[in-house]
């Protein structure tokens, strides 16, 4: 008969490896800006949404809208009413039914708070009526094809409305699986389980942190010697060492986003830059990039070469963009033109692993077209100020994509745009984009995207550089963890073996 001594410590090693399995580690890239979906901006803050906020809509892996707090749906005959019902018992981590009121505070707050990134992606909404408790209907001041999309996604996320005026960006009170426990500053986000969750039985981790950490690498390593449970992005250099290690696992995916550059051409003092001031030059810059060299170099043959928003899955894709490849001597001749022989300017960047490699050869092949470009490395949630407040020259712009293509490029050149850090405006443009988002059939739509990209590739406010892959890499004991197009860890159904 065993002694109790012993039967105490062996119940103590079996506590102790339950506490540890329960916390799932994740490694992130960037460390979050702000943690309110209607203020936010940044794509790892995304993912921490994806566990903290819960949405009235969301995606399955084929990119199909699925119900989450809206269970069912309806679009009156003509497209301009969208009528929704709540699931029931649904509540925020305050303990307050998520209710039509609460969705209906959320939706304005949305798409009016003078702060909210939020605003263009829900701009065709006119009226929002809360029908009864569970069912309100969103009244539209024209068809919007891309509505259901953008609501899978910040937009559609929910926030307690008693905490709208209790600073949500610092501690969130939200409606997802896990709540909110604390933050320190590029060291970790910590979320523990909301036992209330609707949908809580398919939740098996206690606690959840997300841990920063730039350098690919290290990111890696740290996943290698098990301090991390799943990491983001892995380095695509990384990714032979990952197939080849057995105990962890690749899980990767095509996604729907993409690496660009932005010039300030109308966002304050900085603006009064050359390229900001001639599109000869922009448009030179472009002709200076050779993607298939970012491509293989840095992206290791996953990085697809981008000329415009919509990767070539989308029905919004033009083939012929781009075809031409990199024209050195044609870019020169455009700096000659525009009454240049070298161009001087600063380009601001997230400062990791990748994007370093990126600019760097951004940096070399502009230097044989002419350009001297001074890098401006920076952490990567104050690139989000750098860029929204217009103190820069050209910056890094990276999108993780939308399932509809209006998500991909309104919000980004529209003159109200809420993500329009370049300021540019062209009225034809908008014109363009707002009759697409009013356009249910995809070959219509497609033809008024071609329209605005010919404008686009004319006055060359963003210059695309390649189409995003998503890489995860999880310890091999992790078990249900599947990749989506659009970059989320979804953590339902995921649970360790054992």
């Amino acid at each position: 008969m065993k002694s109790l001594k012993t039967l105490v410590l062996g119940a103590a090693l079996l506590a102790s490896t339950a506490a540890m399995a329960a916390d799932l580690r994740i490694g992130l890239q960037d460390d979050p800006d702000v943690l309110d979906p209607h203020r936010a901006r940044t794509f790892v803050g995304r993912i921490v949404f994806t566990s903290l906020c819960d949405k009235l809509v969301d995606i399955n892996e084929k990119l199909e809208i699925i119900p989450s707090i809206a269970t069912e749906w309806s679009w009156n005959d003509d497209g301009t009413i969208l009528t929704m019902r709540l699931r029931d018992g649904a509540k925020f981590h305050d303990g307050t039914a998520i209710d039509a009121a609460a969705v209906k505070a959320n939706l304005d707050r949305a798409r009016t708070d003078p702060e909210s990134l939020r605003k263009s992606e829900l701009k065709s909404i006119s009226d929002i009526a809360v029908v009864d408790p569970a069912t309100l209907a969103i009244t539209l001041s024209g068809p919007d094809a891309g509505l259901l999309a953008q609501l899978t996604d910040r937009a559609g996320m929910l926030m307690s409305p008693a905490s709208f005026d209790k600073d949500p960006g610092q501690t969130p009170v939200c409606s997802g699986p896990y709540k909110f426990v604390e933050r320190v500053q590029n060291d970790r986000i910590v979320l523990e389980k909301f036992q209330d969750y609707w949908n809580a039985d398919q939740y098996h981790f206690d606690t959840i942190t997300f841990v920063p950490m730039p350098d690919a690498t290290v990111r890696l390593a740290n996943l290698r010697a098990g301090d991390v449970d799943i990491i983001e992005r892995v380095a695509p250099s990384d990714l032979e060492t990952v197939k080849s290690d057995a105990s962890i696992k690749l899980a990767s995916v095509t996604g729907l986003g993409y690496q660009a550059i932005e010039v300030n051409i109308a966002n304050g003092a900085r603006a009064d830059n050359p390229l900001g001031k001639d599109k000869r030059l922009r448009q030179a810059l472009d002709l200076a990039i050779d993607r298939d060299v970012i491509n293989q170099v840095v992206g290791a043959g996953t990085y697809q070469p981008a000329y415009q928003p919509f990767p070539p899955a989308s029905f919004a894709h033009a083939p012929d963009i781009g075809s031409g490849g990199r024209d050195v001597e044609r870019a020169k001749a455009l700096l000659k033109e525009a009454g240049y022989e070298r161009v001087p300017f600063e380009l601001t960047f997230g400062n990791n692993t990748i994007m370093q490699q990126v600019f760097e050869l951004v940096q070399a092949m502009a230097a044989e077209a002419g350009f001297d470009i001074s890098l401006r490395p920076t952490e990567f949630a104050a690139l989000q100020s750098v860029l929204k407040s217009g103190e820069f020259e050209v910056g890094q712009s990276g999108w993780s994509g939308r399932v509809d293509p209006d998500g991909n490029i309104h919000q980004y050149v529209s003159c109200e745009g809420g993500l329009n850090d370049t300021k540019y405006c062209n009225k034809e443009v908008d014109a363009l984009l707002n009759e697409a988002r009013a356009t249910s059939d995809p070959s219509a739509r497609k033809a008024l995207y071609d329209k605005a990209q010919a404008i686009l590739r004319e006055d060359m406010p963003v210059i695309y550089l390649f189409y995003l892959p998503w890489p995860f890499a999880h310890k091999a004991g992790i078990e249900g963890f599947t990749a989506y197009p659009d970059g989320m860890i979804r953590l339902a159904g995921v649970d360790l073996a054992g």
